[in-house]
């Protein structure tokens, strides 16, 4: 699962709109512009000023000043300051209302949690079920063994799609057109790390064909090993992945593949099963 660093921060900025987007006559710059300043936030992030929401987005200053002040009188933003004198924005119980709706209608978390937990307590890892947001995975559930030291990742933190294991299920699981369209964004948006993403990428597709999950063994965080399989719930939904990782010195490679990997296997067969009565 590149640097050392805080999962929920792995995208530095907003990732760039595919190109067509500006060129048609439907797309509401604006909107897609304000939208880019909420998904800044991260679940890490107490408050943001405009200057960094202007590195994040790669927009003018200017730009975003004008965009806080909209999103602060429709209350998806709110004054904040950090008690030092700085002073920036908070994501604003708007926002809060709109993810609520959302989760309340995933099913799927309830029906995948008690299996979940069991993978959980049985592999002492972390297991996560995520959906994808652009270049990123977002955890919409998590479950963790008692005692169990795992990941300090909740409900909520962003992973890159590239190089984690969920990230890398999602791009087997996804048709071909959706694989080419977001390996392509993935390059645009890092040249200098695509080489390297591509292969991983490429070998993950090849492990998923073989095993039934793809696998990140320090590919993200170089302490960090985990394996993922993804699954289309019935109805046309997204699709969606379980992974199960934690720290590498107490999930070995060996471990997760040999007896990890036919329990998370067996455990996305019946999401994938159950999903035609949750949907």
């Amino acid at each position: 699962m590149p640097n050392k660093q805080p999962a929920s921060s792995v995208t530095a900025k907003a990732t760039t709109r595919p190109v067509q987007a500006k060129e048609d006559r439907h797309f509401v710059t604006a909107l897609a512009r304000g939208l880019d300043v909420l998904s800044a936030f991260r679940s890490r992030d107490r408050m943001l000023g405009n200057q960094e929401l202007a590195r994040r987005c790669g927009l003018p200053k200017s730009t975003i000043s004008r965009l806080t002040y909209t999103l602060t009188r429709q209350g998806y933003l709110v004054p904040a300051t950090d008690g030092k004198g700085a002073t920036g924005y908070r994501l604003g119980s708007a926002v809060l209302a709109l993810g609520g709706a959302m989760l309340a209608r995933m099913d799927m978390r309830q029906i995948a949690r008690p299996l979940m937990q069991d993978l959980a307590d049985s592999s002492q890892a972390m297991v996560s079920l995520g959906i994808r947001d652009r270049l990123s995975m977002i955890y919409v559930e998590n479950c963790r063994s008692e005692s169990a030291l795992t990941l300090s990742l909740d409900v909520g933190s962003r992973i890159p799609l590239g190089v984690s294991a969920m990230g890398r299920a999602y791009l087997a699981g996804a048709s071909e057109s959706e694989r080419a369209d977001l390996m392509e964004r993935i390059r645009a948006h890092d040249e200098k790390a695509w080489p390297a993403a591509r292969t991983g990428i490429e070998l993950a597709l090849a492990h998923y064909r073989e095993h039934g999950c793809c696998a990140s063994f320090g590919d993200w965080q170089k302490d960090v090993n985990a394996i993922a399989s993804a699954f289309r719930p019935e109805g046309g939904r997204a699709v969606m992945v379980v992974s199960c990782g934690g720290p590498g010195f107490k999930l070995s490679p060996q471990f997760l593949m040999m007896q990890v990997r036919p329990q998370l296997v067996s455990l996305v067969r019946k999401l994938q099963s159950a999903s035609g009565e949750a949907f």
